[in-house]
């Protein structure tokens, strides 16, 4: 029986009159957020400690609020995990989005309250659907079911008033009852810890359902078609899935993964679509398929701000609202949410490629970070990692850089390392193991997708001869101490280059 009813076609139908007046008026909407969630949060701790009564636009709201990183508001935090309330949100918050740490913390820990649970995830979530029939209005996807693959979808209790989880689980946990019937794999195998055990249930129930659309970040979603392909026999997915025909993909570049998606279909290509769904927040959803750009959700509950990437840095920089951006210029992303992040330095990096409506795209990190498979793997968690390696082995660095190397058919990705040290010979292997391990425990992201080899495999590390890295700078013209190499790379461009030299 169709799920796709009349009274379906009707809530599409006005999901689609909505994301059309808060496309059309952008402005508007980034103002009525920015009010309402001043008005909310003005008698929290936060909102009387920098003067909310008192801000009366955007003018007063950078005067009075400093831009703050995860570091500056953890504190926070951690008061609302041990049961605070009226931190840095008014309504008592119960959820926390677990994701890849800092400098001092394996994981950071990002709050997700009821308010933005339903006006900001769950609302982007009903976007993507309205926005993909308007491309496709003859399409029966929802007929059948979606496949949701999320990352470690365990749900834990820190205390009797607060959980923490991936952010797919947190979401999956707040479903209401009758969205479970129309998604798989069943909760039960969904939030499982055994990862092993889980793909081989995920691959052989979900086998056997109608599945019309798949959510997931690419890396354990090829993981879990290959482990389909294995199980069944099938060279194609079609022959499982005949009416399966989209996609919807975040988290990482997809561009890596375009060859290898389209040898799962070879028979029948399907439909891509692109979000910007961070534990902080549903941001952009492709709304063209095929088509470059994120429509920008100016009404979701997130006040934005755009840093220039010169103001990086500085210990007052400069911010600009929505309607100051111009096209093809890279901003730091800042975001003020019902969550209770208030001027918040997501740590991303966007350019615009409309203005009319306003669609974006990631350009990258405020820091060096591979984030090729989901891992995350920042600057601060590498240079830990090298410096615990060398201390163990008695090694001396000279330089060092690593990139992904992606899925291939036949092998899972991994990290390529190019790394000049002074080392005794019979000490590498040592340095291997204890780089990877350290990377483990400093990043929990990385530590999931490395487990069992699932999602990557051991790190490739080439120990380089002394003066490779001189070598290449100078190739450059860039011999001098104020040009290095970036240690992290999220694309291949510069360790190619390198391993000429080796």
């Amino acid at each position: 029986m169709k799920i796709l009813n009349p009274a379906i076609r009707g809530y599409i139908k006005l999901r689609r009159s909505y994301i059309e007046h808060y496309t059309n008026n952008p402005i508007h909407s980034q103002t009525t957020t920015f009010n309402d969630l001043i008005s909310s949060a003005q008698f929290t701790e936060f909102g009387k400690k920098y003067n909310f009564p008192s801000i009366n636009n955007y003018k007063d709201f950078k005067k009075n609020v400093p831009i703050h990183s995860y570091e500056d508001i953890q504190p926070y935090i951690k008061r609302m995990m041990d049961g605070e309330k009226n931190i840095l949100w008014p309504s008592p918050i119960q959820w926390f989005a677990k994701s890849s740490g800092t400098t001092s913390d394996k994981s950071k820990f990002v709050p997700v309250s009821d308010e933005s649970i339903e006006e900001n995830h769950f609302r982007g979530a009903r976007d993507i659907l309205a926005l993909y029939y308007n491309n496709f209005p003859e399409s029966e996807f929802m007929s059948g079911k979606i496949l949701i693959v999320g990352g470690s979808n365990k749900v834990s209790q820190h205390n009797a008033d607060t959980y923490y989880g991936d952010l797919s689980a947190v979401l999956m946990q707040n479903m209401a009852p009758w969205q479970h019937t129309v998604r798989t794999p069943s909760l039960e195998i969904a939030v499982m810890e055994e990862w092993e055990k889980k793909l081989e249930l995920m691959a052989r129930e979900t086998a056997k359902e109608d599945v019309r659309y798949i959510a997931g970040v690419p890396t354990w979603t090829a993981v879990l078609l290959n482990k389909i392909k294995e199980q069944t026999g099938e060279d194609d997915i079609h022959k499982i899935w005949p009416n399966l025909e989209l996609y919807i993909h975040g988290g990482v570049n997809f561009e890596p993964y375009k060859d290898q998606f389209a040898n799962f279909f070879p028979s029948k290509s399907i439909n891509y679509i692109d979000t910007y769904n961070a534990s902080e927040g549903f941001i952009a959803v492709q709304d063209i398929v095929g088509k470059e750009g994120m429509l920008l959700c100016t009404k979701h509950s997130i006040f934005y701000e755009f840093m220039p990437l010169e103001e990086l840095g500085k210990d007052h920089p400069k911010t600009i609202q929505l309607d100051e951006v111009e096209l093809n210029t890279s901003y730091a992303l800042i975001i003020s949410t019902n969550s209770g992040l208030w001027r918040y330095a997501l740590g991303d990096t966007i350019a615009f490629t409309s203005l009319n409506p306003f669609r974006i795209k990631v350009t990258g990190r405020t820091k060096h970070f591979i984030n090729a498979f989901g891992e995350e793997l920042m600057i601060e968690n590498s240079d830990h990692a090298i410096t615990m390696a060398c201390k163990k082995t008695n090694a001396q660095l000279q330089d060092y850089t690593a990139a992904p190397i992606y899925f291939t058919d036949n092998e899972n990705g991994a990290h390529q390392w190019l790394i000049e040290v002074d080392i005794e010979e019979k000490q590498k292997e040592n340095f291997e193991q204890i780089l990877d391990q350290e990377l483990q425990n400093v990043n929990s992201d990385y530590e999931a997708k490395r487990y069992k080899d699932l999602a990557l495999r051991k790190p490739e590390i080439t120990f380089v001869k002394a003066g490779t890295f001189a070598s290449w700078l100078k190739s450059k013209n860039k011999m001098g101490g104020q040009n290095k190499i970036p240690r992290l790379s999220n694309n291949r461009k510069i360790i190619e280059e390198l391993l000429q030299f080796v």
